[in-house]
């Protein structure tokens, strides 16, 4: 076991003196700093504002440094060899008063591992509009609710975050946003390598290239599948992108209304695209001051392509009103698909009465057209991952961030306090609830080995330690996360909870 080795952190104004905390570079924050209890050190805590996308578990974090040897409690197996990732909104110069989280600008944070040793860096994502930003030194573009029209000096940037997500795919390590197309990064350093556009492919089939922050990766064909949604008919398209990194599959759909579709489906057989009643357009910010609305009687739209299919053979079937975020995986016998997702009443985040996520299942019977649907399970659940190896096929196993509890704390983003098994074959659901004020993001999972069973390998996450204003990454047996942790990677400051992230293996 290592004895936890905490760097000191003196604050972002003078970063000298800290053992193993290279600081490269810092924004034009103003700060606040306060005594931490449990180091007695300075510490760096949140932007002057009240706004809950900025503070506590949210607030963003200023520096881009490096820490070359990370404390750890525990061990961390030595089966673990790669990179985990992970994408989310943080940005250099937010609009205080109507900042919304999905208006950061992305910061990737990477945990190498090797031999129980862990390495981690951080770097923002130089977008765009974050050089932008940064030559102009303060914010430029406008958030989602801020309701102004645009800065002239905007006129002609691409306002792609690339704060969504990160996957590793043909040999590129990509930050995915999902209104325009990945940045690519190095997978050592976390260099911005430039807007990555499949040689040219994307721009010359999609203009600007419009691209969704979940594709899904083919465990069998190692292909990368995603779609895109615009503002224009016919809403919706979708591509393939080869083992290699080419696109070469690009077909566009039309769409029974503009959409905001963060997560689609994708079985070994079926494409899954699912319209919900969220209507996406400028005109709504004249009725909801946001480019939002919640329209249920328009219900939820199911359509269902074959792989091997293209826009004339999209079947579209109806269910009740919801919304998803994210699905969980989903499997095909013959006509018939099982989605299994975390559904949401209504249109979260954005002010509305949209209930907690819970787990459910559709069942889609393509020939006979209908949609059954049924609830798996009452705790509230989102985030959900499986084991990547078997995306698209019938699954046993998920885990997902969840809430043991209800009430006043789960009145905001990032409330989650727990993760959740689920084994579906046997029926059992198990879980590892964090303490007070602490936060669990999205779980990972890694197998033990190349050709280990379905569910056999490890389970990552970062928590946000509340009290102590600080992050670890945690890591635990996949099947047993009702014990203690094996390894806890102990960072000396605070991650903000954030979105999505991936595991890279070593070669």
């Amino acid at each position: 076991m290592m004895t936890p080795r905490w760097p000191k952190l003196r604050g972002w104004d003078d970063p000298a003196g800290n053992d193993n905390l290279a600081v490269a570079e810092t924004t034009g924050y103003t700060f606040e700093k306060r005594s931490n209890t449990a180091s007695g050190e300075s510490d760096i805590n949140q932007p002057a504002s009240d706004n809950p996308y900025l503070r506590g578990r949210l607030a963003p974090w200023p520096m881009e440094g490096e820490i070359h040897d990370v404390a750890v409690e525990g061990e961390i197996p030595e089966q673990l060899r790669g990179s985990y990732y992970r994408n989310g909104a943080n940005p250099q110069f937010p609009q205080l008063e109507s900042y919304h989280i999905f208006d950061g600008d992305g910061m990737i944070h990477a945990f190498e591992i090797e031999a129980g040793r862990c390495r981690y860096l951080n770097r923002w994502v130089r977008t765009e509009r974050f050089q932008l930003e940064r030559n102009e030194g303060e914010r430029v573009f406008n958030g989602l609710l801020s309701g102004l029209p645009p800065d002239p000096r905007s006129t002609g940037v691409s306002g792609n975050a690339a704060n969504t997500n990160v996957v590793w795919h043909g040999g590129r390590l990509l930050a995915l946003w999902e209104a325009g197309p990945p940045y690519e990064l190095d997978p050592n350093g976390l260099a911005t390598l430039g807007v990555c556009d499949f040689d040219g492919k994307l721009r010359r089939e999609a203009g600007p290239g419009s691209f969704t922050a979940h594709p899904k990766i083919d465990p069998k064909t190692g292909e990368m599948i995603f779609f895109g949604y615009n503002l224009a008919p016919p809403y919706l398209n979708y591509g393939v992108i080869d083992p290699t990194g080419r696109l070469v599959r690009w077909i566009e759909i039309e769409s029974p209304h503009p959409s905001m579709l963060h997560d689609f489906v994708v079985t070994d057989r079926h494409v899954v695209f699912p319209v919900f009643p969220n209507t996406f357009s400028p005109e709504n910010f004249s009725k909801t001051g946001m480019p939002f609305a919640w329209e249920p009687e328009r219900g939820t739209h199911l359509g269902v392509m074959p792989r091997d299919g293209g826009a004339d053979d999209v079947v579209w079937l109806t269910a009740d009103p919801c919304n998803v975020f994210h699905f969980l995986n989903a499997h095909s016998e013959g006509d018939r698909v099982t989605i299994d997702f975390c559904r949401f009443d209504a249109l979260p985040l954005f002010g509305l009465e949209s209930g907690l996520p819970r787990l459910c299942r559709w069942t889609l019977d393509v020939a006979a057209g209908t949609v059954h649907e049924e609830r798996l399970d009452d705790v509230v659940v989102e985030f959900p991952r499986i084991d990547d190896r078997i995306a698209g096929l019938r699954h046993r196993h998920g885990w997902f961030a969840s809430s043991m509890e209800t009430g006043e704390k789960l009145g905001g983003v990032g409330v989650f306090n727990a993760v959740v098994h689920h084994d579906f074959e046997r029926g059992t659901r198990r879980h590892h609830q964090l303490a007070d004020e602490d936060f669990a993001g999205e779980p990972v999972f890694v197998p033990r080995s190349a050709d280990a069973d379905e569910g056999d390998g490890f389970l990552l996450f970062l928590a946000y330690r509340g009290e102590e204003r600080r992050s670890q990454l945690m890591v635990f047996d996949a099947q047993n996360i009702d014990r203690e942790p094996l390894a806890k990677v102990l960072l000396p400051h605070p991650v903000p909870l954030g979105f999505h992230g991936n595991w890279r293996q070593a070669e």
